[in-house]
């Protein structure tokens, strides 16, 4: 009976160490990030070259400003690929004007171009159940269709302003 309950002892505390180090692992890789994405801004600073704030960039590629949360304030955008990188502080929801809500992760990647980001990670919808948008595109008529799994066209006034996103626990 000692020995099974040494194995089982012995099993759980190497499961419990091996979460723990993984977890340092993935603190240390959003800290390499963190660090990585300052260090940009700071050349780009250094060299005269200041970014653009999200909702300029966004404005500028004829996207409403208010599809990120306003704290969503950190990205990268690489002009030659049209990759964008936006970084969120945590998980969150944001509930939009016409009662839509994006849940967001802490990182969000997709491809920018005029009227549309496509191939988009890290971003669902609620459509009875959580789906992941893989593209937003903005039409003339003053709509924004979002593709989750099949397309659904919502008012694009409701995603001009810009609104704080709620903490969640999980994306």
């Amino acid at each position: 009976m000692d020995q099974i309950l040494n194995k089982v002892g012995s099993y759980w505390l190497g499961q419990t160490a091996n979460r723990e180090i993984n977890s340092v692992g993935d603190d240390f890789d959003s800290a390499s990030t963190s660090i990585q994405g300052g260090a940009s801004w700071l050349v780009n600073k250094i060299k005269g070259k200041m970014q653009k704030s999200l909702p300029e960039l966004l404005k500028e590629y004829n996207m409403a400003v208010g599809i990120f949360p306003r704290d969503a304030t950190h990205y990268e955008f690489n002009e030659q690929t049209g990759k964008l990188t936006v970084y969120i502080p945590s998980i969150c929801e944001v509930g939009y004007r016409d009662s839509s809500v994006l849940r967001f992760s802490t990182t969000v990647t997709g491809y920018l171009e005029k009227g549309k980001l496509a191939d988009i990670e890290g971003m669902k919808t609620k459509v009875m159940i959580w789906v992941k948008v893989t593209c937003i595109s903005a039409a003339d008529n003053g709509k924004l269709h979002f593709t989750a799994g099949m397309k659904k066209t919502r008012r694009r006034d409701a995603y001009e302003i810009l609104r704080d996103g709620f903490s969640v626990d999980k994306f």
